[in-house]
């Protein structure tokens, strides 16, 4: 499949193998040129025959530069346009994946294959056209033009090239699974790498740095030793040529000799068969690189065809045909269990309830109840293994997609900011919103007075995943960013958690003025007060449902949530009085 993007560029790639053609065939007549100045010219003392030769010899050397410059251009053009586009392909199908599809890949895999192993394909394909096509019309060329200038002598090059044939191919089997291995070491190194640079903080409060550089150094070493292992086993197939080349040209010196004094060859037919030898040890001195290089090429396109022929069986395939322009918010859960790929148990078991628009829901529970695993159905960042999710009444599966998620607001528990200014990380949340709706949203994510102190206002630039911000400032830049796409249903998954409590009182206050169904994952109980719904999970199962007052009566465990937290909140109160 990798290969198919070529067809958009087939005809720089002929033009390049063409000119590459043109130069090869006056290269394979040059010896035939020197030795008609040998034998003609030189040994029967005709300067003029010499000189006449010698003119049309450096003519087709401008003929061969002009071919080559040629050849070269167009073989960039087609292997630059071609990495382009399979570059470009396969990032629109990574960011196609669902969640369930992509955590099948390591990050710092997909990287090496948008980067490194694209750019081994785009350079295998430039030496294709330009050189490795060369190679087998260079020792065909030379082996039949030998055999035209003296067929006895020419048959040693006839008889020894078939036995490199066969070991070369031999080699480049072996050698191709060797660097199939060293790029699955380089996505474990790149693996390290990408966790180091962003935990690097961590690293140091921990004083793990040393242990970090030990793995980095493990790492790197198992590449290194694989490498090693791969090129050692390249390098191996030059010195083999160059034996059985320099074995055929002493032959043909040798047998040579006795067809000059026998009167059955000329000293310019010897010349230019040696001359051919030469021309079929270069190109097949170039193997040990060109058999690297496609060695590592086979195994960058398998896994760059990996990615692409993964198939997403979780994307829809019905769009449901509405004139509505947005969704109302009615949610509806009906028996819904869930599985993560790979896993043995259901993260959520039989969860149903119905929420009504613009009703607030708060979920509550412990840690890996399956809380956030319940919201990611929404968006259908996953698809749920058992059971229907409704909007509006409608499988949220035949749903499409940019529609469905057009109308939700989604600020994950990992909070994710991206380099440039705060005004247009806002706006990645709707592009077209303006500045007015953009300070609007702010306001309301209750970090509008904050943005306004920074030097730069909305102008300021915010660092790499937000570095020079506070866990809460970031958390209500995520917010307003969700909030400015004024969403029919809104997702806070665990993003209040920085917030004091002024901070969120204000926020759920300001929240009411939106006429959007709301989720909030929380564990405190001042935010679960004012819920229309509140939903207790314990190991993926819905053990209780209701507003405040009614869980106050009817769940133990969520009395003792509530208790738990007046308790905190006095110790904390006397202690601060004290």
């Amino acid at each position: 499949m990798v290969f198919s993007f070529m067809k958009k560029y087939w005809i720089a790639a002929t033009a390049a193998f063409c000119m590459m053609l043109l130069e090869l065939s006056v290269e394979l007549v040059q010896p035939l040129i020197i030795s008609k100045i040998i034998d003609d010219g030189i040994a029967q003392r005709q300067l003029s025959v010499a000189w006449t030769w010698g003119a049309v010899l450096v003519g087709s050397a401008f003929i061969a530069f002009a071919g080559g410059i040629a050849s070269s251009f167009f073989a960039s053009h087609a292997s630059q346009g071609f990495g382009y586009d399979l570059r470009d392909k396969l990032y629109e199908k990574v960011e196609g994946f669902s969640y369930s599809v992509f955590n099948r890949f390591a990050t710092s895999s997909l990287i090496t294959r948008l980067t490194g192993d694209i750019t081994q394909l785009q350079d295998m394909l430039f030496m294709s056209l330009r050189f490795a096509s060369r190679v087998p019309l260079v020792v065909l060329g030379s082996m039949v033009m030998a055999l035209i200038v003296h067929a006895q002598l020419g048959i040693f090059l006839t008889v020894l090239i078939p036995v490199l044939i066969v070991f070369v191919y031999w080699m480049i089997k072996r050698i191709s699974v060797q660097f199939r291995a060293v790029q699955q070491r380089l996505d474990g190194l790149n693996g390290v790498i990408q966790e180091n640079l962003l935990g690097m903080r961590l690293i140091r409060v921990f004083v793990r740095r040393n242990h970090e550089i030990n793995r980095f150094d493990q790492r790197s070493k198992e590449l290194m030793d694989g490498t090693v292992r791969a090129l050692r086993s390249a390098e191996t197939t030059m010195p083999f040529i160059l034996f059985v080349m320099n074995l055929g040209i002493l032959a043909v010196l040798w047998f040579g000799r006795i067809d000059i004094a026998a009167g059955s060859a000329s000293v310019g037919q010897v010349v230019a068969v040696v001359n051919y030898s030469l021309r079929t040890i270069g190109a097949l001195s170039a193997l040990s690189w060109i058999m690297t290089s496609y060695s590592r090429a086979a195994a960058s396109a398998q896994r760059v065809n990996e990615v692409l022929l993964t198939e997403d069986d979780s994307e829809e395939t019905h769009t449901y045909q509405t004139n509505k322009p947005n969704l109302e918010g009615r949610v509806e859960f009906s028996t819904v269990s869930f599985r993560y790929p790979d896993s043995e148990m259901n993260a959520l078991e039989n969860i149903s309830f119905q929420i009504e628009p613009g009703q607030r829901v708060a979920i509550m529970g412990a840690t890996g109840s399956g809380k956030s695993s319940l919201v990611q159905l929404i968006p259908r960042l996953y698809e749920p293994s058992n059971g229907i999710i409704e909007i509006d009444g409608i499988d949220i599966a035949d749903i499409d997609s940019s529609r469905l998620r057009g109308s939700i607001g989604y600020v994950p528990q990992e909070i994710m900011l991206f380099s440039g200014t705060v005004r247009e990380n806002i706006a990645w949340g709707r592009e077209d919103a303006s500045l007015e709706e953009i300070e609007e949203a702010a306001k309301q994510a209750q970090i509008h007075d904050t943005i306004k102190s920074l030097t730069h206002g909305y102008g300021t630039m915010i660092g790499q995943r937000g570095v020079n911000l506070s866990g809460g400032q970031k958390q209500r830049l995520s917010i307003a960013r969700a909030l400015v796409r004024r969403p029919s249903i809104l997702i806070l998954d665990d993003s209040t958690s920085a917030l004091d409590m002024r901070t969120e009182a204000a926020l759920m206050q300001a929240l009411n003025s939106f006429s959007c169904t709301t989720f909030l994952i929380t564990q405190k109980i001042s935010s679960t007060v004012s819920a229309d719904l509140i939903l207790l999970l314990d190991e993926g199962r819905l053990i209780a449902s209701g507003t405040h007052d009614q869980l106050m009566t009817e769940s133990s465990l969520y009395r003792r949530i509530v208790e738990s937290q007046h308790r905190e909140g006095e110790e904390m109160h006397v202690q601060r009085t004290c």
